[in-house]
């Protein structure tokens, strides 16, 4: 752990979800996966189409709607939605396939297995601090077992825009009746975590997976999420 900077008195955790306190990497692919297969069992069409066509469909999209890329969840189901029509599908039905895929992806993208060590660490925290998520993707605590040890989770989208946007930390802090510097982020993008935390006024942990260099520094960081162990 380096630190930059003397953390301020904390009262709340905020954990990033993806490639924080898991590899985000199979799960996704498990889950385009899904995708795929539930694609070719509903509308054979789709058969040879693999996750890079679907990604461009989501692209167009976004040409057409830039907003729409700050609900991922929504994003890819439009996009499905979008890609079918292109292939033929009438709109109705292209609607009710991409509803089944998408469901299909989701179930799978919200299966993960949090490690014993993550989860003692995480309970340890959750005896001194308020626990909570702020992500820009749509992985569900409760799905993972983590439920009980957080106090809510904010997902870009339904809560605000994605970070580094300050939306999902200016949430987060109203429902938690905090002021933002009594908040620690802690996520592994340095753009999104670190940059929207600071942003919004709270301070930020670094998980630096990759040894970046960067002109703008965390508070702390990171090259192991069991470093936090220091705040207990």
């Amino acid at each position: 752990m380096q630190v930059f900077k003397a953390l301020t008195p904390v009262q709340a955790i905020s954990f990033d979800l993806d490639d924080t306190l898991y590899n985000n990497k199979p799960v996704i692919a498990a889950a385009e996966a899904a995708m795929l297969q539930s694609l070719a069992r509903h509308a054979p069409i789709t058969q040879g189409y693999d996750s890079e066509y679907w990604w461009q469909q989501r692209l167009l999209l976004a040409k057409l709607q830039p907003a729409i890329r700050h609900d991922m969840g929504r994003w890819r189901l439009l996009a499905v939605e979008a890609g079918l029509v292109t292939l033929g599908l009438a709109q109705c039905e292209a609607a009710e396939v991409a509803e089944l895929a998408y469901d299909a992806f989701w179930q799978a993208r919200t299966t993960i297995s949090i490690k014993a060590e993550v989860k003692a660490l995480l309970i340890r925290l959750a005896s001194r601090y308020q626990l909570i998520a702020i992500t820009n993707g749509n992985a569900c605590i409760h799905r993972m077992g983590l439920g009980d040890l957080f106090e809510f989770s904010l997902q870009a989208g339904p809560d605000g825009r994605m970070k580094p946007y300050r939306d999902l930390f200016i949430v987060a802090a109203q429902r938690l009746q905090l002021q933002p510097q009594q908040i620690l982020h802690i996520g592994d993008s340095h753009r999104a975590d670190v940059l929207g935390a600071l942003n919004a006024g709270c301070q930020a942990a670094w998980l630096d997976h990759h040894h970046a260099a960067v002109s703008v520094l965390p508070h702390i960081r990171l090259t192991d999420v069991q470093q936090l162990i220091a705040l207990c």
